[in-house]
């Protein structure tokens, strides 16, 4: 959240997205900033195109197009979207964001409509499913033997216990578990 609280930090995390080479490209007329010179103009947070004289944003074109709220909830939206593992109601966001509730109901139906689009990443061989899990009892339930020979040893997060992760490979089927002893 501290990340994208700042405006302009906000604008350039989604430029870089936008155009990864680092030249702007207007919308309107399609010509990106080696052909021609784009201005950006400080005070709106905005670039103006030279050769047709338009001005845009990162905004523009697309999902935020439109949008009364600021990219810094648009992003902190999308990162609590994608780092839930089992997902996020609109009143949550609501909740961090100081948005209402039916505009962070947009706002999730929105990215959930982009998101289900991206392709998964490839693996070496092909596709694959991953994930974690974490084993081990809770030391409170432990014999009192065993909880003193582990005195010292964890702390009060699951530092006692044993992360194991599984990989599956969809095309051969293959499955690989390997755990992680903390």
């Amino acid at each position: 959240m501290r990340r994208y609280s700042d405006p302009q930090a906000c604008i350039d995390a989604v430029a870089a997205l936008r155009w990864p080479d680092g030249n702007p490209v207007c919308p309107k007329c399609n010509t990106a900033e080696g052909e021609r010179k784009h201005y950006w103009l400080a005070a709106q947070k905005r670039w103006q195109c030279y050769s047709c004289r338009k001005q845009f944003s990162v905004k523009q074109a697309a999902i935020f197009q439109d949008s009364p709220l600021g990219l810094d909830v648009w992003l902190a939206g999308l990162w609590m979207l994608c780092n839930c593992k089992n997902g996020v109601s609109s009143y949550e966001i609501a909740r961090t964001t100081g948005i209402a509730q039916k505009s962070a109901w947009h706002l999730l139906q929105r990215l959930r409509l982009v998101l289900k689009d991206l392709k998964p990443a490839k693996v070496e061989h092909g596709l694959a499913e991953i994930d974690e899990s974490y084993h081990g009892g809770n030391p409170r339930n432990m014999h009192q033997s065993r909880r003193r020979r582990l005195e010292g040893q964890f702390g009060t997060g699951g530092d006692h216990k044993t992360a194991v992760m599984g990989i599956l490979d969809r095309e051969t089927r293959q499955f690989a578990r390997r755990s992680f002893p903390m």
